[in-house]
């Protein structure tokens, strides 16, 4: 006979009578006056077994378990009594009378309940394997695996074939930090684990693959943040003679079969579709939250010529910005929640938060309260009210500062308060599932640190038909064939077309100050490879651990993975990283240096 016949939670009605055979660990053991009874638990769920003293040796073994006990129970399947019967059980109708238990493995006191909500992340972390067993976590990480197998079906069935890319590649850092590996055997020398396998996946679209696929471990060395961790997993796709609007449209329908196959939620058909320029201007933001029913309202000319300092600055600066966000029934909003989302934009570089509350507004400059009023003429405080659209008892919020400063600031505080409670309740939020495509990204960003263009991709992002000629004469003005998917404000995935003559690859490479040189010694195979007839070509990457972390509903991607790294990149159930001993530094030829002391 095999150890288990059924599992726990999958134990119900439809076996009454039957003998059954369980496996799993005690959730909790129950003594009720001479009756012991257990809830097992296994990966389906829990089953309550009844352990009567009548079967001595079955009831001496129950009176020594305890929470997390490993157990095999045999019994009979038989109907609860009435009034004790569990609806929020699939098993909540049946119980296990025991006829024999063993104990497989007994436990340790737990360091906690597994039931228990308030766990600190740090507990949970540390005691990963028991955190794991929670219901919770079992549901995570088993929509993950349902995710990731509709996902194979899908491609599976357009033709993309898997193929893994090497993890040991070469260190191009150009984007985030690489993660860099030592070579035994060649000394002083070094890999990188890969950022993305993006040279690779380029390189099998030459090699005739045609539609490529891999979900895949991808390692970057950065700060990280609730949605990042050192290693991550990505959904990445590439293929070759489609077109950007061909790309886009496969991958939206895979991810809205993915929707309706794990979680049976239907997805807007199709996707909206908004310009990077469209989403800055009106949101702040290259992913928008379109939950949030606000918008800025750009009041860069309307401000040139007030007294207000703040404002007139601001308008007046090269790459400032003015906008209005305007909170309808704002009003209504205390001073001390004014107060406390002052302190939140300062997070993102805002040296204030101005306001006007607009009471009347057919009193014009009377019927306005705000500290600012004063310093803006009534053409300018027309305008605000105007452009905006504002009502009676709405209330407009104001940033001004340089573009990037505002849009970051204003456009967490649009999200910030259409979550809210006041949001929620004033009907600035849809909680629906709000995805959009957007578009028409800028090919390069500028830096003003190091007086330089960066690319705002990836430097092998194709422009634009047509813009090949700005890339040295105008790179501020080259939009790229690049494209995210946004899904509740979250960036699920991006990509573009990428370049596929060598000639246009070099003329981006000038445009970021690389020279042929560099350029070579980076990144030589890729170009070389160009040369032999590469195929228009293109793709798309996914955030598995994102899409996983919003179907779930989970505060943090750590939630969906197995074992993760806290926010300093540490693993608290193995301690890594960890020291190393001197014999397998002197074999990698390194030596570490003594820390300089600090001067106090």
């Amino acid at each position: 006979m095999s150890m288990r016949t059924h599992y726990c939670g999958l134990t119900n009605e439809t076996l009454l009578g039957q003998t059954v055979s369980l496996c799993g660990w005690v959730h909790r053991r129950r003594d009720h006056g001479g009756v012991i009874f257990i809830d097992l638990r296994d990966r389906e769920g829990l089953v309550q077994i009844v352990c009567n003293p009548e079967q001595t040796e079955v009831f001496k073994a129950a009176e020594s378990v305890r929470n997390e006990f490993c157990l095999r129970v045999t019994g009979v399947v038989a109907n609860r009594l009435e009034g004790t019967i569990n609806s929020n059980l699939s098993s909540g109708k049946v119980e296990v009378i025991c006829e024999n238990l063993e104990v497989l493995n007994p436990s340790v006191t737990p360091p906690f309940q597994l039931d228990d909500d308030n766990l600190s992340e740090t507990t949970r972390l540390t005691h990963r394997v028991l955190d794991l067993r929670r219901p919770q976590m079992q549901n995570n990480l088993r929509l993950r695996y349902k995710v990731t197998m509709e996902v194979r079906k899908f491609l599976d069935a357009h033709g993309f074939i898997d193929v893994e890319t090497p993890m040991l590649t070469k260190s191009t850092p150009e984007g985030a930090r690489d993660y860099l590996v030592p070579s035994r055997v060649n000394a002083g020398h070094f890999f990188a684990l890969p950022q993305s396998p993006q040279l690779f996946k380029q390189l099998l679209m030459v090699a005739n693959f045609d539609r490529y696929y891999q979900i895949v471990k991808c390692f970057r060395d950065e700060d990280l943040r609730a949605d990042r961790q050192p290693e991550f997993t990505q959904i990445d796709c590439e293929t070759s003679f489609l077109s950007e609007q061909e790309i886009r449209d496969l991958f939206e329908d895979m991810i809205r079969l993915v929707f309706k196959n794990t979680l049976n939620i239907d997805l807007p058909n199709p996707f909206p579709v908004m310009d990077f320029a469209t989403a800055m201007g009106l949101y702040g933001s290259d992913k928008p939250d379109m939950r949030v029913k606000m918008a800025f309202t750009d009041l860069t000319a309307v401000m040139k010529d007030v007294d207000f300092k703040v404002f007139a600055g601001a308008a007046n600066m090269e790459g400032g910005r003015v906008v209005g966000l305007r909170v309808p029934g704002g009003g209504a909003m205390p001073r001390s929640e004014i107060d406390a989302y002052t302190q939140f934009v300062a997070i993102y570089g805002a040296k204030g938060l101005a306001y006007i509350k607009v009471n009347e507004k057919a009193k014009g400059r009377d019927g306005l309260q705000s500290p600012i009023v004063k310093n803006l003429h009534d053409n300018a405080l027309a305008q605000i009210v105007e452009l905006t659209g504002a009502e009676d008892g709405d209330l407009i919020f104001f940033g001004a500062d340089k573009a990037k400063i505002v849009n970051d600031a204003i456009g967490a505080l649009r999200v910030k308060v259409g979550h809210s409670d006041f949001g929620k309740k004033a009907g600035l939020f849809d909680d629906v599932w709000s995805p959009l495509w957007v578009v028409d990204f800028p090919m390069f960003e500028y830096d003003e640190d190091g007086k330089r263009w960066n690319a705002t991709h990836h430097p092998f992002t194709a422009p634009k038909d047509g813009h090949e000629d700005m890339l040295e004469s105008d790179p501020g003005k080259c939009i790229a064939k690049a494209y995210d998917m946004v899904l509740n404000g979250w960036e699920l995935g991006g990509g573009s077309i990428r370049i596929h003559r060598a000639e246009v690859q070099s003329k981006v490479f000038r445009a970021l100050k690389i020279d042929a040189e560099e350029a070579q010694e980076k990144f030589g195979f890729l170009l070389d490879a160009l040369q032999y007839g590469a195929p228009p070509h293109g793709g798309l990457a996914f955030g598995l651990d994102r899409i996983v972390t919003m179907m779930t509903g989970s505060d943090s991607i750590r939630d969906v993975i197995a074992f993760p790294k806290t926010q300093r990149a540490q693993c608290l159930l193995t301690q890594a990283p960890s020291e190393v001993d001197e014999k397998q530094l002197r074999e990698l030829h390194i030596r570490l240096r003594t820390a300089e002391p600090k001067v106090v």
